[in-house]
């Protein structure tokens, strides 16, 4: 084992981001990024350090044939709810894993983006309806797209069925603390460097389209069309949904891909502090969902109900805040 893939085991071990291990070492994340990809060695000084701070010796540290002479950290690690073993991860595994995050980020975006789309046949019909631009009954129009609504998503909750059925193998990776063979974090992290440009641009994409997809609904709001019999409301309405739907697929994609990494490197929000504040990320979800379904079929404001999500995204940011606070505490 050589000592790239030692700072990373002790890293892990403690619980450490790479910004927290090089917070503690008075150097970049930079720096330990390249020592854990092995583009560069440790000095010295900080190798002293770090055996300090791992609680190994320097020769563990510096000799290669000295393979996992396991320190107090290694053992079952305290997680504040109990104590949880360090499961090892092969090659074989991260690769099979990949593979499989890779559909999932497809399926998952995919039925994300059908809950968005969901009512706006739904809206168009009824829209087209009312004002007489189709020989039909508004409120049979009505019925007509809430069974194309239902259709729509049980299609998307097949989708997270099947990506929830078949990620069953790899949930341990969420919340369990893990240690990857020799080779895995460099692979991962190689990887994750070739996809950051393009999850920069789709994320940057995607946050765009969210944003511009309002503008059709406010030019017509200033030109007076808003409450107009024509069409054009509804249209904007439908626009805007399409818009959305785009950019919330281009979001939840590369999020999950980008996840798929962070889990596998111990990284972002599947730290080991991360992983103890996230034990309830499913209630806080789960209520989110309750809110935008509630809210959208009591008000049948589909139109507007959509920003649940976004604002349920950045209340999550400090949702997470709060509970490694508690976790710290532990």
């Amino acid at each position: 084992m050589i000592i790239a893939d030692k700072i990373i085991e002790n890293r892990k071990k403690n619980g450490w981001s790479q910004e927290e291990l090089a917070g503690k070492l008075g150097v970049s994340r930079q720096s330990v990024s390249k020592w854990e990809g092995a583009q560069a060695v440790p000095d010295m000084k900080k190798i002293v350090q770090m055996s300090d701070l791992f609680g190994v010796s320097t020769d563990y540290l510096l000799r290669d044939e000295i393979e996992t002479v396991t320190p107090p950290e290694a053992v079952p690690v305290d997680s504040g709810l109990g104590e949880d073993l360090v499961r090892s991860v092969s090659m074989e595994e991260a690769n099979a894993f990949l593979v499989h995050n890779e559909k999932a980020a497809s399926r998952v975006s995919t039925g994300v983006m059908l809950c968005i789309l969901s009512p706006v046949i739904m809206i168009v019909m009824t829209g087209l309806a009312g004002a007489e631009k189709i020989p039909m009954d508004e409120t049979f129009a009505g019925i007509g797209g809430l069974v194309v609504l239902l259709i729509i998503v049980a299609a998307a909750v097949g989708l997270f069925l099947k990506t929830m059925m078949s990620g069953k193998p790899f949930e341990y990776l969420e919340n369990t603390n893990i240690d990857t063979e020799y080779g895995v974090s460099g692979m991962v992290r190689e990887r994750c460097s070739d996809y950051a440009e393009t999850h920069s641009r789709l994320l940057i994409i995607g946050i765009m389209l969210c944003v511009i997809s309002a503008i059709p609904l406010v030019i017509m709001e200033l030109a007076g069309y808003s409450n107009n019999t024509d069409v054009l409301p509804v249209v904007g309405v439908a626009a805007l949904l399409v818009t959305v739907a785009i950019g919330v697929k281009m979001i939840v994609l590369t999020c999950i891909r980008q996840g798929g990494f962070d889990k596998l490197l111990e990284e972002g929000d599947y730290t080991r502090l991360s992983k103890k504040a996230g034990r309830y990320d499913g209630i806080y979800w789960a209520i989110a969902l309750a809110v935008y379904l509630g809210w959208s079929f009591i008000n049948n404001g589909w139109q507007y109900t959509w920003i649940v999500w976004p604002i349920a995204g950045v209340l999550h940011a400090a949702y997470k805040e709060i509970m490694k606070a508690f976790a710290r505490k532990r």
